[in-house]
């Protein structure tokens, strides 16, 4: 495990790997992902033009737990699933 010393505790991974681990498998170039670093709420998942993708972790649980709702959210924005070897 990661030391966090910024935040006084340990933990397995940072948010934003899970996050971007989710959306390579979309395809979705990190380049046209915005995650903020704040958590908040229950998470949110927002379409832009242009194609770029906001997505809010929530506070509410943890970012693995939410994570098959962040696939759902893309596929709700029209993102299809890749072959793992495209990713």
């Amino acid at each position: 495990m990661k030391d966090d010393r910024l935040l006084g505790h340990k933990r397995s991974a940072p948010m934003n790997d899970y996050v971007y681990e989710m959306t390579d498998r979309f395809g979705i170039d990190r380049e046209s992902i915005s995650v903020p670093l704040e958590k908040e709420g229950n998470g949110a998942v927002a379409g832009q033009p242009g194609g770029e993708v906001d997505i809010m972790v929530p506070a509410t649980m943890s970012t693995e737990k939410w994570l098959p709702t962040l696939q759902s959210e893309l596929q709700r924005l029209g993102f299809k699933l890749q072959d793992k070897e495209s990713w």
